[in-house]
């Protein structure tokens, strides 16, 4: 049985292109900065983003973590929405690890942080009581919220208030590229009001491993300390960097394809008796569900129902659920799913 398997775009495998470039990848030491194919992909992804510099680090936890290390001493504050992934899914490093407090602000349904809250959580100055605020941390797209996308006007708002305030501004952009294809504006354009942004190759991307941070060459330093830290430094990393080549060729550009799908699959799963669709339409690549069928309301039974089916899905909070679309879901997984939910769920409403 062919799996289709919509838990998460990172679930996406390398493609034959990415094998081959990485079997025959050029490489050096990376952590001497002579690794060639990790020095072409970090200048590819500082050109995509607009950036002075990038730097590969295994993971976006990682790229996150190392950011706020680089923008923040021990005791500063960081604002972030109540549900930013940095926040509730990164296993608490920049506290842990970094001594950076965390000060959230409530994260509206559209992914957006509201301005006036971002404001009112920024610490009064020269007073002894309170942490030091130092920086402030969107997402986009936002995972929690529906793979919602941030817009422009929205994003450079954010950045105008937080250096008019003296604040750094770093972006979580695991699915930058998502937000670009839904927009219809090149991601350097989303990432231009930012000191910082972070990038995943293993996503929607395909890649096996790996994420960007960009920014400029002076904090680029600053995060290369940080990742040596952190026990990110890699030796002959080329290896997987070639498949980060490759996908900022041949993956940003088809990921609108992802978009039309998980449209189609919000479309045929809404008209079903006790499913809602969350974010309907949906604006990139995930489709949120909850289900208000109290019969079919209990995990583990829609999961293994689908496993039955061939189809991997994961619960989220609650009785939600995400599908993810990606590479590897074709036009017939979307009809399949649609099919498997439809025969769960008894049909039409």
């Amino acid at each position: 049985m062919k799996w289709i398997d919509l838990r998460s775009d990172t679930v996406t495998q390398p493609t034959p292109e990415m094998r081959r470039a990485m079997a025959e990848a050029e490489v050096g030491d990376d952590v001497y900065g002579d690794d060639p194919t990790v020095n072409r992909l970090q200048t590819m992804a500082a050109a995509l983003l607009g950036k002075e510099a990038a730097i590969l680090v295994p993971s976006g936890t990682m790229g996150n973590l190392a950011s706020i290390l680089a923008h923040c001493d021990r005791g500063d504050e960081m604002i972030l929405g109540d549900r930013a992934h940095t926040y509730i899914y990164e296993a608490g490093g920049a506290a842990a690890l970094g001594g950076v407090h965390p000060r959230t602000v409530p994260t509206l349904a559209d992914g957006r942080l509201p301005l006036p809250a971002i404001e009112a959580a920024i610490r009064p100055t020269g007073d002894a009581h309170f942490p030091v605020t130092r920086l402030v941390c969107l997402e986009n797209t936002h995972n929690l919220c529906g793979g919602a996308v941030l817009d422009v006007e929205y994003m450079q708002a954010v950045g105008a208030l937080a250096h008019e305030h003296g604040l750094t501004l770093h972006l979580d952009g695991a699915r930058i590229f998502n937000a670009s294809a839904a927009l219809g504006v090149p991601a350097a354009k989303l990432a231009e009001p930012f000191d910082s942004v972070t990038f995943c190759l293993s996503k929607g991307l395909c890649a096996p491993v790996g994420s960007l941070v960009c920014g400029s060459r002076e904090f680029i330093h600053r995060v290369h300390r940080a990742r040596k830290m952190l026990g990110g430094g890699m030796r002959q990393a080329g290896v997987l960097a070639a498949a980060g080549i490759v996908a900022l060729d041949q993956m940003v550009d088809r990921l609108a394809e992802d978009h039309q799908r998980a449209r189609r699959l919000a479309e045929g799963l809404r008209a079903l008796a006790g499913v809602e669709v969350d974010n309907d339409p949906p604006q990139s690549n995930m489709v949120y569900l909850n289900f208000s069928d109290p019969a079919r309301q209990k995990w583990p039974g829609v999961k293994e129902a689908m496993a039955e089916k061939g189809i991997r899905v994961s619960p989220r909070e609650g009785m939600r659920m995400r599908l993810v679309t990606h590479y590897w879901i074709d036009d017939e997984a979307v009809e399949r799913t649609i099919q498997a939910f439809g025969a769960y769920f008894g049909g039409k409403s």
